[in-house]
């Protein structure tokens, strides 16, 4: 799926697939699909009846082009003139996101079908063309001018309720807006600057000569990146630190090539903030929201704050685990042992029993859209790793893809990408299309909030000690992994930017030195840390794929945090208040909808009542522990 620009095209707002890592009222019947099923388990005839259908669709944008591009030099005519012309720019972007989307799914499937990966590419080519076709809107907006714009909005409801947002965001933007054909070839630009995201996922995916160990059961296992996120999880601490070994001495071998890869990147980065006259990457990255530059530094000058409260929980950790010291490769496994299996069924019951506090509407659509055939739940050969939710085909409905195991991890995983979908149906039916489009600042809110909410209910209904200890130690390395984690990835992801952007050497080396002075200081003094770990940041595709991106995982935990608590302790308007949030959409700037609703990003309050909740938690287990 491809984020387009908001530049490319006013009012063109992409499919967003929302990932995961780190997710009562009962309608209808849960989905039939089981973990061995040899076929996706939902229904992607709501996009298209047939992949014909698709392609059709696909050849109707791409026919569309020429018109679009002719309506250059008509917007400043009149209202009606531009609101023509953006209606129709809206509706052909509509169903490029609708063709992106059902594309990606289906390649997503099953990867090894090159047929479908092929579409994938093709669909991505023509977003590429429409931002092409549109390049010209933005440069000619600013021609028009703020007082004429003005005047077109208040003379025109369709403007006054559709495009007044991009408009007057558009003229916000005029100092980082080019011309027209500067426009046009920075949107051609897009695909190459992808490139080292792509070299990235193909030296993973089919060049790196993955290891394979012997496990404690005896079993052979050939460690690559989706083996290792599941075998650093083991209760056998042999088994733990082979796999560490296996997978990053492998990525140590390909160090300089990586280092080129990423450097690449970087450099396109910087490219990308020079040519949009933005006095660094940071600031170019965070401007398309108009979210405060403040926000990211408050976040790791508070993170760093916190961490004696992490090192409590490292050691806190230790204990329980019965170890004589502390190794990287020691902070996956649970604090202690559940044997409870969750079946899908189990994870439908209990995800609408947990966000019960969310009210009765939202618990009976979540009903009525988890009994639907939306979601493809189990992993299976060739299908694609990871979660996410797909919610950019307004006429339709999200699709939610996962690769779930029968556990709490999974439950967990299944509630979190629920609650984007939820988030996305919710916007849709009170925004337009041309404001569906939330940003990223906002877009995990929903789904941390849904997993906090989900904790607090599984913790409340715990029968033993140990389960209670269980969750609690769950919620604790949820937040260590989505909020001290993603922060740590984010001061080094800012880290790597000032070094290509003040001219210093940049290579694996270098980024394997940064990387790892961090992880010294995020883990602290009792850890045994071995060098082996520096090369972590080449296991990390968020650095490759996306610029500035992850420190929004901590960001919205934190707000999913806030708003919980207000949840949980408030009554009816405490919940509006926050339904109101994800009702918006993209409606607005998403610090100035968050403040409206209560909550200031921009104050270290928020991360600091994160962090004191962090550590009442180890205190919950401490006493528990005796």
């Amino acid at each position: 799926m491809l984020d387009l620009d908001r530049r490319s095209a006013i009012g063109l707002a992409a499919a967003l697939p929302l990932t995961t890592g780190l997710s009562a009222l009962l309608a209808g019947t849960a989905h039939a699909a089981e973990p061995a099923s040899g076929a996706a388990a939902w229904d992607l005839t709501d996009l298209y009846p047939t992949p014909e259908a698709w392609d059709a669709a696909r050849q109707k944008v791409l026919a569309a082009l020429p018109r679009l591009s002719a309506y250059k030099g008509t917007l400043g005519t009149s209202a009606d003139a531009m609101s023509k012309a953006l209606v129709d720019m809206s509706d052909v972007g509509k169903e490029a996101d609708r063709v992106a989307v059902y594309a990606g799914l289906r390649s997503d499937e099953d990867l090894r079908i090159a047929k479908n990966s092929e579409a994938a590419g093709i669909a991505n080519d023509m977003y590429s063309a429409l931002g092409q076709a549109t390049a010209w809107v933005d440069p000619e907006i600013l021609t028009i001018g703020k007082d004429k714009v003005d005047s077109f909005i208040a003379a025109s409801d369709t403007l006054k309720r559709r495009f007044a947002f991009r408009l007057r965001d558009t003229l916000r933007m005029a100092d980082h807006t080019l011309g027209t054909e500067a426009e046009t070839v920075l949107a051609a630009a897009s695909a190459p600057l992808a490139g080292p995201g792509e070299i990235r996922s193909q030296l993973v995916s089919a060049d790196m000569p993955w290891k394979s160990i012997t496990l404690s059961d005896g079993s052979t296992k050939v460690i690559n990146d989706a083996a290792y996120t599941i075998v650093r999880s083991s209760p056998v601490r042999a088994d733990r630190k082979a796999a560490a070994e296996a997978v990053f001495s492998v990525y140590g071998q390909f160090e300089h090539a990586l280092g080129a890869v990423l450097t690449s990147k970087v450099k396109g980065d910087v490219f990308r903030a020079q040519a949009r006259k933005y006095p660094s990457t940071l600031a170019m990255a965070v401007a398309d929201d108009n979210v405060p530059e403040s926000v990211y530094r408050t976040l790791i000058t508070e993170a760093g704050a916190g961490l004696p409260q992490l090192h409590r929980y490292f050691e806190l950790r230790r204990k329980l685990l019965k170890l004589p010291d502390i190794h990287y490769y020691d902070i996956y496994p649970p604090l202690v042992s559940l044997e409870r299996k969750f079946t899908l069924p189990d994870m439908r019951t209990l995800t609408l029993a947990g966000l019960a506090p969310l009210g009765p509407e939202y618990g009976k659509q979540l009903g009525t859209a988890t009994s639907a055939k939306w979601m493809d739940p189990f992993p299976r050969p060739g299908k694609t790793s990871g979660a996410y939710m797909s919610g950019g085909a307004y006429d339709v409905h999200p699709y939610l893809l996962l690769n779930m195991g029968e556990d709490y991890e999974g439950l967990t995983t299944y509630a979190h990408e629920w609650g984007h979908a939820m988030h996305s149906l919710l916007t849709v039916s009170s925004q337009p299309y041309e404001l569906s489009n939330y940003p990223t600042f906002t877009a995990e809110i929903a789904s941390t909030c849904n997993e906090l909410l989900l904790s607090e209910y599984m913790i409340g209904r715990a029968k033993t000690k140990e389960e209670k200890i269980y969750y609690l130690g769950m919620r604790l390395e949820g937040l260590r992994g989505t909020f001290f984690r993603q922060t740590m990835f984010a001061e080094f992801e800012l880290k790597i930017h000032e070094m290509v952007e003040s001219g210093a050497g940049a290579s694996g080396e270098a980024f394997s030195a940064a990387y790892f002075d961090l992880l010294k200081r995020y883990q602290g003094p009792q850890f045994a840390l071995d060098e082996l770990f520096k090369i972590e940041w080449a296991y990390i595709p968020h650095f490759l794929n996306y610029t500035y991106y992850i420190y929004q995982y901590a960001t919205s935990i934190t707000a999913g945090t806030w708003f919980a608590r207000s949840i949980l302790t408030g009554g009816k308007a405490e919940r509006e208040n926050y339904l109101n949030v994800l009702r918006a959409g993209g409606s607005e700037y998403p610090v100035d909808l968050l403040k409206r609703s209560g909550l200031d990003m921009t104050s270290p309050e928020p991360y600091r009542e994160l962090i004191a909740g962090f550590g009442k938690t180890i205190d919950e287990i401490e006493a528990l522990m005796g």
